[in-house]
């Protein structure tokens, strides 16, 4: 069902590539009759408009000359263009050999065009004030940009480009430095990540060898490395024509100049050989099949995996909500029967749907010692209590509630409401899909759900995976049964054969980037304030778009009140996450039900500096959510099991930091940036010791203590006026003043000179790089912090900064490489980070050193207009949604800012100088005083040593390691080449080689 699509709590393995959970048409749509034929020959197939009482978004649908499908979706409520293109292709249009090149193109199409430069299309759409992306599924790529709504014409022009002039621009040096730029991705999120590759084992133990499912949409290594620049172009040829995509265009528009500009430039691009739809039956499994694995991991995992049904069965819906009620949250029966009981961390269920098939998943993972045969015995005895329980009415009234507010909440924005129309249009061929799928919503029975499990779960066999910890002593569920069988597969036939790339012909210069309009006027929210006699500030504004509001109470302190008690480091986080379970007046199940009932959220969250309430509720529940506020925030239950529980995965999830490396150097490289004696160089969760010595009194006294009114505020933004909150609002009036003393800030400890911490992960297929220091300098919305944000724009800030542009596009060594300043009330650090492949380690270093130097000598004019430009047009982005509005009304609150700083902010910009930059370079970036920090391989101590910088090993938890340790040979610096791939040595289509030298002032 499409309604999960909408969540934002999404269980997805993998970000940009994962399974898409979105609506396919189980057979093609039937034809509409046209409403209206323009001169152009473009067709206006239906218009939608609201209906009252009905969860309906408008728009427009056209269908171009050429087969490309047009939606618009008309909105005026924020001065911004959401753009979206998706082709109806992922990695199930790939095969046998051949995975990973549906994602690899995403890449590639961000790479230039016959009239877009080589990487200019980050750069033009920063250059406007906006953001861009794309993503690959199984089942779509879609490439997108959110834009202030006078930049609509170039977004459309960039997107028409490389629709039809892509081919002649992709050379072999673009195609073998993305190649390398999607292997550190895969790096990243796959095999350095613990569980990465667990998708993989699923998938191709549940479907037939050679489906499309088969393999994952960021495909393996081996596939990359033999595919070549024309696979490449024959894939664009097949699958990217006009008449296999939708264009979905929303906001501030209006609907006929939207139309009048994709004709013109969408409109000459050739439609493409025609795409049949894909359809094949589900996997049938004739037993249980086991299969395992082993990872970097503290947990064992066991995951199951029984066959559904695809998106547009009727029976999605309903085995959603099975889902919901097995593991979907502390009311669910795993949650009972696992994680209640301190048998697992973690334990859930959720039902995957994607074009071609479904899946139940239940996912657990057992605490140390605990073996996985024992959680699959409590699984299989879960479903049998299931059999014997039923389902209740309350069952699913709670996840109707829960679903209708995913489904608002996520219409907050254009993108969200223009991602939905374009999913449901390319996999339903209707836009209007919401409908449909909210009637189905309303109709659920239980009769429904306990259908479906006797249908697909009772009885029925599943694929069983271990993912078993590489330190060993935990056995798999079961012996592996299971082989691919390889015989009776013959591959497709998608019809590469006579593929021919014709250009369109244009009555228009293409080559004119389009002008903007005039600039949108953005307004910022009108806010309305008031302090209560107890102190707590109430800041607010309305905003009627959706029926929902957001709030955020923030409590200062956090993790910054145990610089008093260091030895109780992660009490902050302790007492938050015990505020989570119950109250006086309900148990932590009983308080799930009654916000579950609602749809509404109540979050408690310790970080740094603050505790955060997050509130989430729509209009009509506001009142019985607030009464849960009250029941959360001011009546604790502070119950002695829980606290046991909670505790003990606290711990838990201490003790698995080490398995992981990004988290390793961030713990490494604050303690360093802070010292020893700043809680601020400790994690927020604390650390083995101290979690361990916190008692449940120590809980409550830090809750009595320091959760007070005088040091707290509340911002609310959505469907509510002041009056009416504030008769929602007495109970905080009742909230009780306390003598708080936030702790001041202290003083880091400055290197003397630059030196490498590194940190030994032994088989990492990635490093960590962590480089930066302690600055002195505090948030400031109008001094030198806000104006050293500005200069690092351009040095690690945007895409296509000097950093990114050197590391990822350059290079090819990371997925993606950044840099900025980080200030609260309390001074932050500079730091520059990635994740690279291992070796390419010490050439990253290096760049990274190489880059901050260089920075000191100043930038270019034109670095100059693109950072002037790219700040100052992307107002309109900024105050969207409720919690970009609760961000902005927040930070007024957090630094004693009036809504007018934003103005300040934009003189600033506007007189920014070059010198200026330089200057700040100068002083904030002392490349000779710099903490470098790495946590790989010890493979690469040698060439890190050969950089000429001290090297000291430390272990996990920062202590030096024994000194005959760093006595390795050290080889001479010519000895240290870059990397590089072994195809990225061979000549290019231009008969040169890849170059690297960097320009002063830019790259």
């Amino acid at each position: 069902m499409n309604l999960r699509f909408l969540s934002t709590l999404g269980l997805a393995l993998m970000t940009s590539v994962s399974f898409a959970q979105q609506k396919p048409a189980t057979k093609a749509p039937a034809a509409k009759t046209a409403l209206a034929t323009l001169p152009s020959g473009t067709k206006l197939i239906e218009k939608v408009t609201k209906q009252p009482g009905q969860l309906v978004i408008p728009y427009e649908k056209y269908v171009l000359p050429n087969g490309l499908t047009l939606v618009v979706a008309e909105d005026h409520s924020d001065p911004l263009v959401h753009v979206d293109v998706t082709y109806h292709v992922g990695s199930a249009r790939e095969q046998i050999g051949k995975s990973g090149f549906a994602h690899f193109f995403e890449h590639m199409m961000f790479q230039g065009s016959d009239h877009v430069g080589d990487q200019q299309h980050f750069k033009l759409v920063t250059a406007a004030g906006g953001t861009l992306n794309g993503s690959t599924t199984t089942d779509r790529t879609n490439y997108f940009e959110t834009l202030p709504s006078n930049q609509l014409e170039t977004g459309l022009w960039l997107e028409a480009d490389r629709m039809g002039f892509l081919l002649d621009a992709v050379s072999q040096k673009k195609f073998e430095i993305q190649r390398s730029t999607v292997k550190n991705e895969r790096g990243q999120r796959v095999d350095n990540t613990p569980y990465g590759q667990s998708q993989e084992y699923l998938i191709r133990t549940m479907f037939p060898y050679g489906h499309p499912y088969s393999w994952s949409p960021i495909g393996y290594l081996e596939d990359l490395d033999r595919s070549d620049v024309n696979d490449l172009k024959n894939f664009f040829l097949r699958w990217y024509g006009p008449n296999n995509a939708t264009l979905t265009v929303g906001g501030d528009v209006k609907p006929a100049e939207v139309v009048k500009m994709v004709e013109k430039y969408f409109g000459p691009i050739k439609r493409g050989p025609a795409v049949p739809v894909q359809k094949l039956p589900a996997p049938v499994l004739a037993q249980d099949r086991y299969v395992s694995y082993s990872d970097n991991i503290r947990f064992p995992m066991l995951q199951m995996w029984f066959p559904t049904v695809p998106q547009g069965h009727p029976d999605a819906v309903a085995l959603d909500a099975l889902a919901d009620i097995l593991g979907g949250g502390k009311t669910s029966l795993l949650y009972k029967n696992l994680v209640k009981n301190q048998k697992t961390v973690q334990a859930q269920a959720y039902q995957q749907n994607y074009e071609l098939a479904g899946a139940l998943t239940i996912t657990a993972l057992p605490l140390p010692g605990k073996a996985l045969d024992s959680t699959e015995y409590i699984i299989r005895n879960t479903l049998k209590e299931f059999e014997t329980r039923g389902v209740n009415d309350g069952d699913v009234q709670r996840f109707k509630a829960q679903t209708e507010a995913q489904v608002i909440n996520a219409l907050a924005s254009v993108q969200g409401k223009v991602s939905l129309l374009a999913a449901n249009q390319t996999f339903y061929g209707n836009p209007n899909y919401l409908t449909v799928e909210m009637k189905e919503l309303k109709a659920l029975t239980k009769a429904d759900v306990q259908r479906v499990y006797d249908k697909y779960v009772r009885g029925k066999h599943a694929v069983i995976l271990s993912v078993l910890p590489k330190t060993g002593g935990v056995a798999a569920a079961k012996p592996d049964n299971f082989t691919v069988d390889k015989s009776g597969y013959k591959a497709p036939d998608y019809g590469y054969a006579g593929l021919k790339y014709v250009k369109p012909i244009d009555t228009f210069d293409r080559s004119k980037q389009p002008a903007a309009g005039a600039n949108p006027v953005v307004k910022v929210p009108a806010l309305y304030q008031e302090t209560l006699p107890n102190g707590l500030k109430i800041v607010g504004t309305k905003n009627t778009e959706i029926p929902a509001i957001t709030m955020r109470l923030t409590i200062r302190g956090g993790h910054r009140l145990e610089q008093a008690m260091p030895a109780k480091a992660g009490l902050a986080q302790l007492t938050a996450s015990m505020l989570n379970e119950g109250s006086e007046k309900y148990t932590g199940e009983q308080f799930t039900t009654e916000l579950d009932k609602l749809g509404s959220r109540v979050l408690v969250n310790a970080g740094d500096n603050e505790t955060t309430v997050y509130v989430q509720s729509l209009t009509k529940n506001l009142p019985a959510t607030m009464a849960l506020l009250e029941q959360r925030l001011l009546h604790p239950r502070f119950d002695a099991a829980d606290f046991a529980r909670v505790k003990k995965q606290q711990i838990e999830l201490i003790a698995n930091f080490a398995n992981q490396p990004a988290v390793v150097a961030d713990l490494t490289y604050n303690r360093l940036v802070y010292g020893s004696n700043n809680i601020a160089g400790t994690a927020v969760a604390g650390t083995t010791t101290s979690v361990g010595s916190i008692a449940l009194d120590d809980v409550k006294s830090f809750y009595n203590t320091y959760y007070a009114p005088n040091v707290s505020y509340l911002v609310a933004v959505g469907d509510v006026d002041q009056a009416t909150l504030d008769k929602q609002l007495g109970f905080l009036k009742n909230w009780a003043k306390k003598d708080v003393t936030i702790p001041a800030d202290m003083a880091g400890v400055q290197p003397d000179k630059t030196t490498v911490y590194f940190v030994n992960k032994p088989g990492a297929a990635q490093s960590e790089i962590r480089v930066g220091y302690l600055t002195d300098m505090k948030y400031d919305a109008t001094g030198a912090y806000y104006k050293a944000g500005l200069a690092n724009f351009l040095l690690g800030g945007a895409f296509n900064s000097r950093i990114n542009l050197n590391l990822r596009e350059n290079k090819g060594y990371t997925y993606g490489a950044n840099s900025g300043f980080r200030g609260t009330r309390y001074a932050g650090p500079f730091t520059a980070q990635a994740g690279v492949r291992a070796d390419a380690t010490a050439a990253s270093v290096k760049e990274f050193m190489s880059e901050i130097q260089n920075y000191q000598n100043g930038i270019s004019d034109e670095e100059l207009a693109f950072l002037q430009t790219s700040v100052g047009q992307s107002d309109a982005l900024k105050y969207e949604t409720g919690q970009q509005k609760a961000g902005f009304l927040s930070r007024l609150v957090e630094y004693d800012l009036q809504p007018t700083y934003v103005n300040q902010q934009t003189d600033i910009l506007k007189n920014l100088k070059k010198e200026d930059v330089q200057a700040i370079a100068k002083q904030y970036l002392p490349a000779d005083k710099m903490y470098i920090v790495v946590v790989g391989d010890d493979k690469q101590l040698p060439t890190l040593q050969a950089l000429g910088y001290p090297v000291v090993q430390l272990d996990m938890e920062g202590k030096p390691v024994a000194a005959e340790i760093m006595k390795m040979p050290m080889p001479a610096p010519t000895q240290m080449a870059a990397p590089t791939d072994e195809k990225m040595k061979k000549q290019f289509d231009d008969g040169g080689k890849i170059k690297t030298k960097t320009k002063k002032g830019k790259n």
